[in-house]
């Protein structure tokens, strides 16, 4: 085997300054390079004990769960269970959603793909049993749509979730079962799992929250998702066990011991483009396949996914042309611009990458008339109001109805990137190092439409 390029000491002690540098409590780092899996830990699981960060500490993975759904789907659709393009119904007679010829229309596909129109943030919990998933999807039929299926990209929890309860019904297992049986067992992923229980026999992080440029302090509990959340975003793993998954995808859908769990065709068809993303910033990517997020980086390809938690981040990029996947699990603070920097050095050195700046407005912004924008947009649970205040662009985001206890309006300054691209004051770690992406679009039928958080929401008034 070739020697790895990657200089272990040289990484840690980059990670343990980069970490301190932006206020994140630990961090662990695994990167395959050269055929190689390297795992590096930096800081404490949790500022109130002082407990240190192990490479085989348990992160909460967040969204990046859903490319474990999409891996467990295609599964299913290779081996004919599934027909990617039929409706949903077809398999799931219980699917319904508050548009009766949506509900006809939405595909596996488009689920996969977040095309189907389903919204994102419709938290409903739905207890610890076993019919968590069925009775999730049941409570989500009145839940109105972002947007008619097939007219744009918009992020969906929901549509993950209904992919969940697709592998319960075909496998008569639960959503948790299968993914231990049907690929974390075969692909030998012992540290990673479902359920806060199984959790407990680990080294656990703990989220944190805290104000930008500070340390951050522990959230009030270690886990605030249900069950039913599973398929969308509740999985924990070690960073080497997220790699793994990825080494999976890079080697055509086998385990290092030849154990496959996907044929070469459904891994291509994976990280075949599907959608364009008009938000190109708030997870990077330039497009979506089939659970994979994708990116263009100068011409390199690339795919990966990020999630995010309770005051916990975490990020998988993959350089399928120079072999390399690297995984960043952390547990608050400035978590965004931790990757950012991290990322941007590691990917450049062992995989050719130039990733692009960080978002944020040029230094001498271009003057845009907000006039065409000026309305108001609304999706599930959410009303954002584009307007100006005191002469500037300004954004209000405001929870309601199911979420409007959620959190108090966000008041947003605006300031022009492009003629339909603004960035968003007072973001957070969970956004584009310091500013949030607000994109003016367009979907198929012509309604204008904007994005904040990947999330499409059609102008109304």
């Amino acid at each position: 085997m070739t020697p790895s390029r990657f200089d272990t000491r040289r990484w840690q002690a980059r990670l343990d300054e980069l970490r301190a540098a932006h206020h994140v409590p630990a961090a662990t780092l695994a990167v395959l390079a050269d055929g190689m899996v390297h795992e590096l830990a930096s800081g404490v699981l949790h500022r109130g004990t002082g407990v240190e960060a192990t490479t085989d500490s348990v992160f909460q993975l967040g969204s990046i769960a859903k490319v474990y759904t999409a891996t467990l789907v295609m599964r299913l659709a290779e081996t004919g269970q599934l027909d990617l393009d039929a409706p949903v119904v077809d398999v799931l007679p219980e699917f319904a959603t508050a548009d009766p010829e949506a509900t006809k229309a939405i595909t596996v596909r488009q689920l996969l793909s977040h095309t189907s129109g389903l919204t994102c943030d419709f938290t409903h919990d739905s207890g610890r049993g076993d019919d968590c998933l069925a009775r999730y999807v049941e409570a989500a039929k009145d839940v109105a749509l972002d947007c008619p299926p097939g007219t744009a990209v918009s992020y969906s929890s929901v549509g993950y979730n209904v992919l969940g309860r697709v592998v319960e019904v075909l496998t008569g297992l639960t959503w948790d079962r299968a993914l231990k049986e049907l690929l974390l067992d075969p692909l030998g992923l012992a540290r990673t799992m479902t359920l806060p229980e199984e959790v407990l026999s680990f080294r656990a992080a703990m989220g944190h929250l805290g104000e930008p440029g500070q340390d951050p302090d522990p959230a009030p509990a270690w886990d605030l998702m249900p069950r039913s959340a599973g398929p969308y975003g509740r999985v924990c793993a070690t960073a080497g066990d997220v790699v793994a998954l990825a080494r999976a995808h890079l080697d055509g859908g086998t385990a290092p011991d030849g154990t496959r769990v996907l044929t070469a065709e459904s891994v291509a068809a994976m990280r075949r483009r599907e959608v364009d993303v008009p938000d190109k910033w708030t997870v990077s990517a330039d497009g979506w396949g089939l659970g994979w997020t994708l990116y263009d980086w100068a011409g390199v390809p690339g795919f990966g996914h990020d999630g995010a938690s309770i005051g916990q981040y975490a990020y998988l990029r993959v350089v399928p042309g120079a072999g390399v996947a690297v995984a960043l699990l952390t547990n608050g603070g400035g978590a965004r611009g931790l990757y950012g920097e991290l990322m941007r050095e590691l990917l450049g050195e062992l995989a050719g990458v130039r990733m692009p700046d960080a978002f944020a407005p040029p230094p001498r912004p271009p003057v845009v008339d907000l006039a065409p924008f000026a309305g108001v947009y609304r999706r599930e649970g959410v009303v954002i109001t584009v307007g100006e205040r005191d002469g500037s662009p300004h954004l209000v985001y405001e929870f309601v109805d199911g979420m409007k206890d959620f959190s108090p309006p966000l008041d947003v300054s605006l300031v022009p990137v492009s003629d339909s691209v603004f960035a968003g004051t007072g973001a957070g770690p969970s956004f584009s190092e310091g500013w949030m992406p607000v994109v003016f679009s367009t979907l198929a039928d012509g309604t204008s439409c904007v994005y904040v958080g990947m999330r499409a929401a059609p102008k109304v008034s």
